[in-house]
């Protein structure tokens, strides 16, 4: 679902949590990731016209807002599944099986593809490098949820939690 006409994020509660958020910070811009937060938490994602209201809130250009939003990996920007389910696939995972546990998770999603939402809209799925449990393989995070040790063979189960 993307934008057609841009609503601000920063009005009524969330303006007056921004406020009270600022005064924590040395400057506007050192507030820049929690208030990004706030927009992802409130819309899913960061549209480039998000980026240019907080870009205008804190005082700093579009340009060094979306240079944040793309370096950091926490950020979406474009529409996700309601559940985001990230698979750590670097080696150590690779090697016990991570592969495996991305097809399970494509394939009990129906997402069918790395990235592409659910047609349902409830989950969208992607490889991640290291989520920093490699003595736990494989890790998976579902929203906020950390998981370790995830086979393919439990993915199902696991999936039931988040419908």
């Amino acid at each position: 679902m993307h934008e057609t006409t841009y609503e601000p994020v920063f009005t009524g509660d969330r303006k007056k949590q921004l406020d009270q958020l600022l005064p924590r910070f040395p400057t506007k811009r050192a507030a820049l990731l929690p208030a990004l937060w706030m927009v992802q938490q409130a819309r899913g994602w960061i549209s480039d016209h998000a980026m240019a209201e907080v870009a205008e809130v804190l005082g700093l250009t579009p340009a060094y807002v979306k240079g944040v939003v793309t370096f950091y990996t926490m950020y979406h920007q474009h529409p996700v599944g309601k559940h985001f389910v990230q698979v750590c696939t670097t080696t150590p995972c690779n090697l016990c099986g991570a592969e495996g546990v991305v097809k399970a998770f494509l394939e009990h999603t129906g997402c069918k593809e790395l990235g592409a939402t659910s047609p349902d809209g409830k989950y969208t799925v992607i490889e991640v490098e290291c989520l920093g449990a490699c003595g736990f393989p494989t890790p998976v995070m579902i929203g906020d949820d950390f998981i370790e040790n995830v086979t393919p063979e439990g993915v199902p189960e696991l999936l039931r939690k988040y419908q």
